[in-house]
């Protein structure tokens, strides 16, 4: 027998061995239960929501005769399919919670009015993301026009995606926030929660290994470096020994914050105070006064001469 006709053979047993682990390790099954929201399905919307946010940038050539049949037919496409995936992942909370196969209630129609309530801040997602494109043109003397900053930066792309999927948290929308902000976490390496509050004029410069946690506020006209993390101390537990839930944990930076690469801020008190500047590679566990500077002190540096520092 063959090297493939002996693997043909040992499939039933392959088989079997999987199936039984299937039936021992319960937690990382979903059978015989509700329907979940689609990933690839929640990314494709992800995209052509970028398209009608962006028009012009992401997909095609656009013209303004022809702007209103573009925004229509999207809008139409997009209503349904993210209604859709709005209804499965409502479902699955409804289900999570109560801990049954099957909704304890009809979410089709919370469903419809969350799609239509979305659609209606598109305007203002827009008006935000001018904003972030202006900052960072103002703030970075490499970018050479707004069209290199929203094709280019990932910075603006993870903002972009932050924007919507913020937007969808608020409104009550479970699951799909975080699909798609770990989808672009993957693609720019910038890692920010959706339920993460930003306000205007947010810049990223270059952005690798950003992370702001769920809790983080974030305040106008606020520049941050590749490296930065927003994150918490440490995570309390109730008498069970389990994590508290749904609490502060992440630090609030007010407006006019710069801080620079590889800076560490920590805390649900923690507060940077408006008008501060963040040096690199600080560790922050305790708030800031309004016009501060923190940095810390320069390591020396040696330079040896060849032959020099060799032991005798």
């Amino acid at each position: 027998m063959g090297a493939a006709g002996e693997l043909q053979r040992q499939i039933p047993e392959l088989v079997k061995g999987i199936v039984g682990s299937v039936r021992q390790t319960q937690k990382i099954n979903h059978i015989e239960k509700h329907d979940l929201p689609n990933r690839e399905a929640t990314l494709e919307i992800l995209r052509d929501l970028q398209s009608l946010i962006l028009p012009g940038y992401v997909r095609q050539r656009l013209y303004h005769s022809t702007i209103e049949f573009f925004v229509g037919d999207l809008v139409e496409s997009l209503a349904v399919r993210l209604n859709d995936e709005i209804a499965r992942a409502l479902v699955h909370e409804d289900c999570t919670r109560c801990n049954q196969t099957a909704a304890t209630r009809n979410l089709r129609a919370e469903a419809e009015q969350i799609t239509a309530e979305f659609f209606r801040r598109i305007p203002a997602i827009r008006a935000l993301l001018e904003k972030d494109v202006q900052a960072a043109y103002d703030g970075d003397p490499a970018a050479k026009s707004f069209a290199e900053i929203i094709l280019c930066y990932p910075g603006f792309e993870a903002i972009t995606a932050h924007r919507i999927a913020h937007e969808l948290l608020v409104l009550g929308v479970p699951l799909l926030p975080r699909i798609m902000s770990e989808y672009i976490h993957h693609r720019t390496g910038i890692d920010i929660h959706p339920g993460a509050k930003i306000g205007e004029s947010f810049f990223i410069d270059h952005g690798t290994g950003v992370v702001i946690g769920e809790t983080t506020v974030i305040g106008n006209n606020v520049k941050i470096y590749q490296g930065v993390t927003l994150g918490a101390l440490s995570f309390p537990k109730d008498a069970n020994g389990q994590i508290i839930r749904d609490r502060k944990r992440h630090p609030t930076i007010e407006d006019n914050v710069t801080i620079y690469a590889n800076a560490t801020i920590l805390g649900a008190d923690t507060v940077i105070g408006h008008d501060s500047v963040i040096g690199g590679n600080v560790w922050i566990t305790e708030s800031v006064p309004p016009y501060t500077k923190v940095m810390i002190e320069p390591p020396q540096q040696r330079f040896l001469q060849k032959g020099e520092g060799k032991r005798p």
